[in-house]
């Protein structure tokens, strides 16, 4: 065998070596075939389905998973420090950021007494999260809370107009993944009746939302790409600590509030990370 074709088999025999210490021992079109399954089921569940459809689909495949939620909670992960299993990730906490957010919209219309929360009922353990940290937080600041279903984009429009009817000061939405997507459809509905709004993500505000309020997107992901890239080098998910991203983000649509005849509290725009005009 020439010396350019044996040097050529032995990293041929390197590389599939260490392709299967990552893959479990897995074929590449088998891992393919694995990963195309979860992705599937990631994109039709939802919210928690989502990851724990993933945690089903494979007990060997290292998965690295960022969730708005408690991991331990749903059943993800064992715990925080020891996660077992296969999986490991980053959680950001923004489904425990619900009143937070009815605080700050409180602050933006202070007389205001009746606040709106936007849920989807296809998510219950979200929704039910979401509901009742926001029962309790209006409680405490001396608010009527009404929660509002939507589960589709069709359904959108109808909870705006129950808010105006209801004459809510504003609408929180509760996180959830089906929402994420629909930042200029809510941004348009913002304007159109004239509600004031809080989501989770800085698209939300860019889009003509009022306000958004959540965990830092960029650091969110760095975390996920150190996880990835170190069970890359050969490290387990099981022995990996779920990281918890802390740091939080705040935007105003300055422009928003202008047409929505607000004047933004000089406590509130020193707090923000960014003022969109």
């Amino acid at each position: 065998m020439p010396l350019a074709s044996a040097e050529q088999a032995n990293f041929d025999r390197l590389a599939h070596a260490s392709l299967g210490r990552l893959t479990g021992g897995l074929s590449p079109s088998s891992l393919t075939m694995a990963y195309w399954d979860w992705l599937v089921h990631l994109l039709q569940a939802p919210g928690k389905r989502a990851q724990l459809a993933a945690k089903a689909a494979t007990t060997t495949i290292p998965i690295v998973f960022e969730v708005g939620f408690d991991p331990v909670e749903v059943g993800l992960v064992a715990s925080l420090n020891r996660p077992g299993g296969n999986l490991t990730g980053v959680t950001n906490l923004n489904a425990d950021l619900v009143p937070k957010r009815l605080q700050l919209v409180h602050e933006l219309a202070p007389t205001a007494t009746v606040i709106a929360l936007l849920v989807n009922p296809t998510s219950p353990t979200l929704a039910e999260t979401s509901m009742k940290e926001a029962q309790a937080a209006a409680q405490t600041l001396g608010l009527q809370l009404h929660v509002l279903h939507a589960s589709t984009e069709r359904d959108l429009d109808e909870a705006f107009r129950t808010s105006v009817q209801l004459r809510a000061g504003a609408l929180v939405i509760s996180p959830d993944v089906s929402f994420n997507s629909l930042s200029k459809q809510f941004g348009a509905l913002t304007l159109r009746y004239g509600m004031p709004t809080i989501y989770q993500f800085r698209d939300f505000a860019a889009a003509g939302g009022l306000l958004s309020y959540g965990g830092d997107v960029s650091e969110f992901n760095r975390q996920v790409g150190v996880l990835t890239g170190r069970i890359l080098k050969g490290e387990k998910p099981t022995d990996l600590p779920v990281q918890q991203s802390a740091k939080m983000e705040l935007f105003i649509n300055l422009k928003t509030a202008k047409a929505l005849g607000l004047t933004i509290p000089q406590s509130v725009l020193v707090r923000a990370d960014e003022l969109i005009e």
